[in-house]
């Protein structure tokens, strides 16, 4: 059972002094767990009072964080003062608006959001100075410190500065007005409800802080597929209260908004952006949202996208849309993030030079200049959608005269939808270091989009997070080091990857030594093992694109108009994106880049099938061929998969119970879901290619019994589609209310073994299982899913299956095992497969 957030809260606090609590992860990272007395030594010389002279909603809120962070974890009490005459022992918190207006203290301009940390110590006065450029860095700076007691880091011995990398480090969330939320895996939205604002905003409260503490400063808090109702003058009253909850913490909102408002709004006859009753349309809405919430951020635009209307329907570009909408938000200090995410999702398939990938850079790199100052594209960071492995968008390198900012995804969309362990880091850290070499000078992607490379006054980060009502926010505990890890480089994106995983584990689960070091080993590999048992060599995920974006389904990404194709046939695979002979995509990249991608002895093996389309039997620059790396490398990452549970059982005792179970719960399904892509992956391309696996083990699975072979009463077979999801792509499906049976006689060798029951679990219905050997119960369990994705299938695929094991059961040969199936509703208690192992 889920509690809500906010008894969450109240029972983590009660309970913070006990080692191996209960926690929720409602918390976060901002645990405040006590420290050890020996750590705690450590701070001694950091004062007891607090001194803040500011009394902004933000001063306020950091004095009060700071007071209950430090209580927390240092074990004696700190006060808050107003008064700044006696702040001769004490943490002074100020910025530069009231630093010489307080206090005999000097300090330097600082950027918008910096902060300075440092101790000051004259004769018998010690003070520690979080010196803000405004009352946000002064917030950052107080987090910073909380930050480093947290993990028991050094203080600074002498002043240190930090400033943000950029303006824009915003998080969106796609979250619609009815409560529910697309690409969401974590529950309904903490905003909205029944199409309003939700009544209790605690949850968005706490989400405030959260952000601010890795120095984030904005969020969309709707879908970019926004609702036509956003911009109406009662929903702008409802979002005001969204805005009132996130102010304190420093955190703007914004909208998205779809471009026809003034037509679905305003009831205007057109949304031509430069029609003039369309232009003074957003001015006067720009004007009405202002007055409702002074601090607003701007707007998202989606538009000519997916079923988006946009200019393209008055013969406008981007451009002009943009800047109508910028225009009218510039007098408040607003911006417009307009999405680079433009396609066209009824590409022909036949037409060899049709190519999705070109669609950024052929709509927008031509209206570079054209946009006003505070329109910031917004580029995903890949030319697809958010693939386990893309090269970067050549638009980055492309738009020189105008702002941009990169579009990351915290949510895991394609990348296990937090059921899977997947640390985004090194991916995200793989595109910001990719140097485009754009005027064949160094360009890496992190420095053009914070406005150094082309000098651009804006840009900056843009992840989609998409937290939900889940206590833990995004319902896998290890899910939260994504949106830590976002802000983090959002803040510095020259931060490593160990640098943010350390901090985040030591935040999040506590400094014990062994705990950093499984958790941090357990992160820092799983993109990579993911990346194997999934999609490789740049292919794109393999998951079925045209369902949930979840389980494998390798070929729903051909034959269709969605352009992501990799065009295999019985003699090769991957997509020709050559200037030579293919879609000319490779020639969007500046010359020194596309050189290397162009060439297939220089282009990287972990791109090779997104560049070039190349036989099954091309050899790697490993000497292996690329269909027996594909067979490899699933079985490695599919085993790596099987060693997270493993490996998280020698931290218990050391974490609290409550979220080392659902941890380890969660690992466990993992590791049986590896092995539903390992199979589907490896059968499709032993299939389409005709060539075995090296190894044997590819379709010879000699522990299995197929459900459709064992004695059935009852039980039918059925096909399974795709057919590359089910062991032997079929399945046993019981249709009769009283139940079924699958049987079988055993013939192995005496001794222990597991035995693992595959089936498939959907959202519809609760089916009950019960396993017998020689009519003595082994265990019984009810197929009771209703995670994504099997609140969207209702049918046997590598999207529901999943897996039960029972360990160390003592078999010999002659035993008779039986599997009962009890269907509920229109869930016929389906089976692909038991499998005996040692």
């Amino acid at each position: 059972m889920r509690l809500p957030r906010h008894i969450g809260l109240l029972l983590l606090s009660i309970l913070a002094a006990t080692l191996a609590q209960a926690e929720t992860g409602a918390e976060g990272w901002l645990r405040y767990a006590p420290l050890t007395s020996t750590a705690a030594a450590n701070y001694a010389t950091l004062p007891n009072k607090i001194v803040v002279p500011g009394n902004t909603p933000t001063d306020q809120a950091t004095a009060r964080e700071l007071q209950r962070g430090l209580s927390s974890m240092l074990g004696r009490p700190f006060s808050i003062a107003h008064e700044t005459e006696d702040n001769t022992n004490a943490i002074i918190l100020t910025n530069l608006a009231t630093l010489n207006k307080a206090f005999a203290i000097t300090g330097d301009k600082l950027p918008p959001d910096s902060y300075t940390l440092g101790e000051k110590t004259e004769g018998r006065t010690h003070r520690f100075i979080i010196l803000g450029a405004d009352p946000r860095g002064e917030l950052y700076g107080a987090f910073h410190l909380l930050e480093l007691v947290a993990s028991d880091q050094p203080l600074p011995t002498k002043p240190t500065t930090e400033s943000p990398s950029s303006p824009i480090r915003w998080v969106n969330q796609w979250d619609n007005l009815d409560g529910t939320i697309e690409r969401g895996y974590a529950g309904r939205s903490i905003f909205f409800d029944n199409g309003h604002v939700r009544s209790d905003l605690t949850g968005v409260h706490d989400y405030g802080r959260l952000l601010a503490s890795v120095g984030i400063n904005g969020v969309t808090v709707n879908n970019v597929n926004s609702d036509l109702r956003t911009l109406s003058p009662d929903m702008i009253r409802e979002f005001a209260r969204i805005a009132d909850q996130l102010r304190p913490w420093g955190v703007r909102m914004s909208l998205s908004v779809d471009l026809s408002s003034p037509q679905a709004v305003g009831h205007l006859p057109t949304f031509d952006p430069v029609d003039p009753t369309v232009v003074a349309w957003w001015q006067s809405k720009v004007d009405e949202i202002y007055k409702a919430i002074p601090d607003f951020a701007g707007f998202v635009i989606k538009a000519d996208s997916e079923g988006r209307v946009g200019p393209s329907q008055y013969h406008r570009t981007p451009a002009e849309a943009a800047n109508t909408v910028a225009r009218a938000l510039k007098p408040h200090g607003g911006v417009v993030l307009y999405r680079g995410f433009v396609y066209n999702n009824h590409l022909d398939y036949n037409d060899l030079k049709a190519d999705r990938a070109r669609a950024g850079y052929d709509n927008f790199h031509a209206l570079d200049g054209k946009f006003e100052p505070n329109v910031v594209i917004q580029i995903k960071h890949g030319p697809i959608d958010f693939q386990v492995r893309e090269p970067v968008s050549p638009l980055f390198a492309a738009l020189q005269h105008t702002s941009q900012a990169i579009e990351l995804q915290i949510t895991q969309e394609y990348t296990g939808q937090q059921r899977h362990m997947v640390f985004l880091v090194p991916m995200w850290k793989t595109a910001l270091d990719t140097d485009l070499r754009a005027q064949n000078r160094s360009t890496p992607v992190k420095e053009i989009v914070e406005g150094k490379s082309f000098h651009q006054p804006l840009g900056g980060f843009v992840g989609v997070a998409n937290v939900g009502l889940d206590t833990n926010w995004l319902h896998h505990p290890m899910a939260m080091a994504n949106l830590y890890g976002f802000g983090k480089l959002a803040w510095n994106p020259n931060l490593t990857t160990q640098q943010i995983i350390d901090t985040w584990t030591r935040l999040t689960w506590g400094n014990n030594s062994k705990v950093v070091s499984t958790i941090d080993n357990l992160q820092s590999n799983s993109w990579h093992a993911y990346e194997q048992y999934t999609g490789n060599l740049g292919i794109g995920t393999l998951t079925n694109i045209l369902g949930y974006h979840y389980g494998p389904g390798i070929e729903s990404a051909e034959r269709n108009g969605w352009g992501q194709w990799f065009r295999a046939d019985a003699q090769g695979i991957g997509m020709d994106r050559t200037v030579a002979t293919g879609t000319g995509y490779i020639g969007q990249y500046p010359p020194p880049l596309a050189k290397i991608y162009e060439d297939l002895n220089t282009c990287p093996d972990d791109l090779l099938l997104f560049m070039h389309h190349v036989p099954y039997t091309h050899v790697l620059h490993d000497g292996k061929t690329v269909v027996q790396y594909i067979y490899d490398a699933h079985y490695e990452g599919a085993a790596t998969a099987q060693t997270y549970a493993p490996r998280w059982q020698t931290l218990k005792g050391l974490i609290d119970d409550d979220r080392y179970n659902e941890t380890l719960k969660l690992f466990t399904y993992q590791a049986g879901h590896a092995i539903v892509w390992r199979d589907a992956v490896t059968r499709w391309f032993q299939t389409e290619s005709s060539i075995p696996d090296k190894q044997g083990r590819v379709g010879n699975y000699p522990n299995r019994i197929e459900a459709e072979n064992m004695t059935a009463e009852g039980y039918t077979p059925i096909d399974v589609k795709p057919w590359e999801t089910a062991s032997n792509s079929k399945a046993a499906v019981c249709n009769q209310p009283t139940g079924c049976t699958l049987t079988a006689t055993l013939d192995k060798p005496a001794g222990t073994y597991n035995i693992i029951v595959q089936y498939f679990d959907y959202w519809s219905g609760k089916s009950h299982f019960t396993l017998d050997l020689d009519h003595q119960p082994i265990g019984t369990w009810t197929a009771n899913d209703t995670l994504p994705p099997a609140r969207a299938e209702n049918q046997p695929n590598g999207d529901t299956s999943t897996r039960i094991t029972f360990p160390n059961i003592t078999l010999k040969p002659g035993d008779t095992l039986t599997l009962h199936g009890t269907p509920d509703n229109t869930e016929p208690a389906p089976v692909d497969y038991i499998e005996i192992t040692k």
